[in-house]
């Protein structure tokens, strides 16, 4: 019996090939399998610590909705939509989490900004005194000590659309700087009235606020609360990028209006504020209601209602807060918005 060879050589020859082939094959699945779970780094500049009425940005770790969208979110604290522009100006954050005051503002100083989404189409500020001050509406402000958030924040902005519905001015007023927590300054006896929000409201009350006179900005102009912001620069240049941070914001929110109890629950292991799940139910409930408006019901969430935006622009352009006229629609854009 004569042994050939030359074909067993070729035998082997196949056989490594086979193997170096299969081993080449597997080297890629799992090379592709770990490509698969490195994420996208996205920063967000926040106006607030992490707090409960922001529990959308905050549950990835339990929720993964930026994790399913191929991203790794991380939020920088401020305090003040002014402090998130800055963020963003600087290069330390991607997208700012900011108010329509700090966008004009920055663009009147001739700052290239785009909006890109609507977070709270509903304006969700309000100045708030107790009942023995007597101070009903705007022109009872006048010679009283105001509490703001902070110099850079929606609160004081918004005090200054009511000032001027009152004729009056910020140099009619005494503002006074209170941080984050401002009722407590205002059951204190410190200020007579503070300008806060609705959700701020809402934990003042739940810490023995007692009986308050409100007033809504809304009555007055109901300008959106809060938006998200880049630079010119990172909208040209991250579109994917911010358009899968959209998906996975608007993601999070629909899962919180459609999930309140799980959100609060969630909250009391992610929010500063969070301790109380039953009151972290009412701050999101408030957050889900200024989440939507008859604009978004037509044409989902995020979407601009631009005259809107235009009219506070003018008002802003009015009273002196910005020293140049704003054309809103040309620093918004709903190009990377979600589908409905």
């Amino acid at each position: 019996m004569f042994f050939n060879h030359s074909k067993l050589q070729n035998f082997l020859k196949l056989k490594l090939g086979f193997l170096i082939l299969s081993a080449l094959l597997l080297q890629g699945h799992v090379a592709l399998a770990q490509s698969s779970n490195v994420k996208t780094k996205l920063v967000l500049a926040g106006w607030s610590k992490p707090i409960t009425e922001i529990t959308p940005l905050l549950v990835d770790a339990d929720k993964g909705f930026f994790s399913a969208r191929g991203l790794d979110l991380n939020y920088v604290p401020g305090a003040g939509g002014g402090d998130a522009i800055r963020n963003i100006l600087s290069g330390q954050a991607d997208v700012a989490f900011t108010d329509p005051g700090s966008f004009f503002m920055a663009l009147s100083k001739g700052e290239k900004l785009v909006a890109i989404y609507d977070i709270y189409p509903q304006n969700v500020f309000n100045v708030v005194s107790l009942k023995n001050q007597n101070i009903i509406k705007p022109a009872d402000l006048k010679g009283k000590k105001i509490g703001v958030y902070s110099l850079s924040s929606g609160t004081l902005q918004n005090l200054q659309v009511l000032l001027h519905q009152a004729g009056l001015k910020e140099s009619d007023v005494s503002i006074v700087v209170t941080g984050l927590l401002n009722f407590s300054p205002l059951m204190q006896g410190q200020v007579d009235a503070t300008a806060a929000t609705d959700t701020g409201l809402l934990v003042g009350k739940a810490k023995g606020l007692g009986e308050v006179n409100v007033m809504e900005i809304k009555d007055h102009i109901n300008i959106s609360s809060d938006i998200f912001v880049v630079t010119q620069e990172t909208f040209n240049l991250k579109k994917d990028l911010l358009k899968r941070f959209l998906l996975a914001y608007k993601d999070s929110v629909q899962w919180m209006i459609s999930r309140p109890e799980e959100a609060a629950q969630l909250a009391a292991k992610v929010a500063l504020d969070g301790q109380n799940p039953a009151t972290n139910l009412e701050i999101i409930k408030l957050r889900n209601l200024s989440s939507v408006s008859s604009l978004t019901q037509a044409q989902g969430l995020g979407h601009f209602d631009v005259l809107q935006f235009q009219k506070a622009a003018d008002i802003y352009r009015s009273m002196g807060i910005i020293d140049r006229d704003i054309k809103a629609a040309q620093a918004m854009s709903s190009e990377l918005l979600p589908p409905k």
